[in-house]
């Protein structure tokens, strides 16, 4: 399968009275969700004795987002933990990752309620995973002439980046956060990000479950597609390589095929999301009924989402 292309010049659509149109965001949500969990102590329970704490991280977390870049609308994505095709090509994908908590399984149930009061719509896919969506809704955006924000941990999502698409992380040990746009996907991995599936499966990913080519680590991985152009051709020239490298390539020729095949998105047909704008007064009601008061009070106080 060809790289996922992210697609779309920018177009007029993108101005708006001779300013930059705001973003779209599609958000990571089972990132998110985990990343919050772990990040606050599950003694912040809720009116039903509850564990809240993802919920109450994840949901701060969006409004510092809709504050610092007043997008025409927030996404939040789920999926499928692994899709079928993917363990089907590799059984290893994802296996070593442990089941969610309990009490942060509750917390995913409850999140498309608690993000639809705040005006910010939930998507899920079933079959692939919350990655592809992301990457789907990214790219009919490029088509409409819009700019899109991914918020993620995940750095397959590198493949996305062009002009009109920028991965976004949130920085350690502080609110802000931290863009990735094409110059910096070639500044950490050295490759162009239609390339980064290729990167992924010459050096694996752990997180994944993906070992890569064996004795290939990320540095010879840029040498070899800045060389070659693509995982195909690295592999068609290994007898251009030392003998190490090209036993890494011919011997694992297949497998290498199947993973990139596994770190590239496939796209989804999705609709374009419409406007809609953060809800202070819906997510401060919601706030008051999950138990969060201090959040309740303050969506209450603000007069718009810049305030918070």
């Amino acid at each position: 399968m060809k790289p996922y292309d992210g697609v779309a010049k920018a177009s007029p659509g993108q101005l708006t009275s001779g300013r930059v149109a705001p973003p779209f965001v599609a958000v990571d949500g089972p990132f998110l969700l985990y990343r919050s969990f772990f990040a606050l102590p599950d003694s912040i329970k809720g009116t039903v004795d509850r564990p809240i704490n993802a919920l109450l991280g994840a949901v701060n977390v969006l409004l510092r987002l809709a504050a610092d870049r007043t997008p025409r609308a927030i996404v939040i994505c789920f999926g499928a933990e692994a899709a079928e095709y993917r363990t089907a090509l590799y059984p290893s994908y994802h296996a070593d990752r442990p089941p969610v908590p309990e009490a942060l399984q509750w917390q995913f149930d409850q999140a498309p309620e608690l993000f639809d009061a705040f005006g910010w719509s939930t998507q899920t896919t079933a079959q692939l995973e919350a990655d592809d969506l992301l990457g789907s809704l990214a790219s009919v955006e490029s088509v409409a002439g819009g700019r899109t924000l991914i918020l993620t941990g995940d750095r397959d999502m590198y493949q996305c980046v062009s002009e009109q698409v920028t991965v976004m992380y949130l920085k350690q040990g502080t609110s802000g956060f931290e863009e990735v746009d094409a110059a910096e996907v070639r500044r950490r991995y050295g490759v162009e990000p239609a390339l980064v599936p290729d990167f992924i499966a010459l050096r694996g990913d752990p997180s994944d479950g993906l070992p890569g080519a064996p004795g290939i680590g990320p540095k010879k991985a840029a040498e070899l597609l800045a060389k070659h152009h693509s995982l195909e051709h690295a592999i068609a020239g290994a007898q251009e390589e030392s003998p190490r490298v090209r036993s890494a390539l011919i011997d694992n020729a297949a497998e290498l095929a199947h993973f990139r095949e596994i770190a590239t998105l496939r796209p989804i047909e999705v609709a374009r999301p419409p406007d809609r704008p953060t809800d202070l007064e819906g997510g401060a009601q919601a706030a008051r009924r999950y138990g969060m008061n201090r959040l309740a009070e303050r969506l209450e106080k603000a007069e718009s989402v810049t305030d918070l």
